[in-house]
């Protein structure tokens, strides 16, 4: 869970500190927004113990990378932060799922 919240916060500060209303950066913006949701939506169903916890850390996963590779593009350090969070969720959320699969 804590991967998760950091990764929320780190792609919710790269959001509103690099990405946003810049439109060179939009797709960046977009996946920082998405990533922050679905960590958050980790948080609530890993701290209650959900039955759809498992599947929910695979997408999240696959979210966070995907948000990394988009601010590895990017030589900013908020985005370096960013992708360094999201990957280290990716990591934390794949072993989450497989042990409550």
């Amino acid at each position: 869970m804590d991967a998760c919240a950091e990764c929320q916060q780190a792609c919710e500060t790269c959001n509103y500190n690099c990405c946003a209303g810049n439109p060179d950066m939009a797709e960046c913006a977009r996946l920082c927004l998405d990533c922050a949701a679905i960590c958050a939506a980790c948080v609530t169903l890993l701290a209650r113990d959900s039955r759809w916890a498992a599947q929910l850390c695979q997408l999240c996963a696959q979210v966070c990378e995907a948000c990394a590779a988009e601010c590895d593009k990017y030589d900013m350090d908020y985005c370096r932060e960013c992708a360094a969070a999201c990957r280290r969720c990716a990591e934390q959320c794949r072993a989450m799922a497989t042990v409550t699969a």
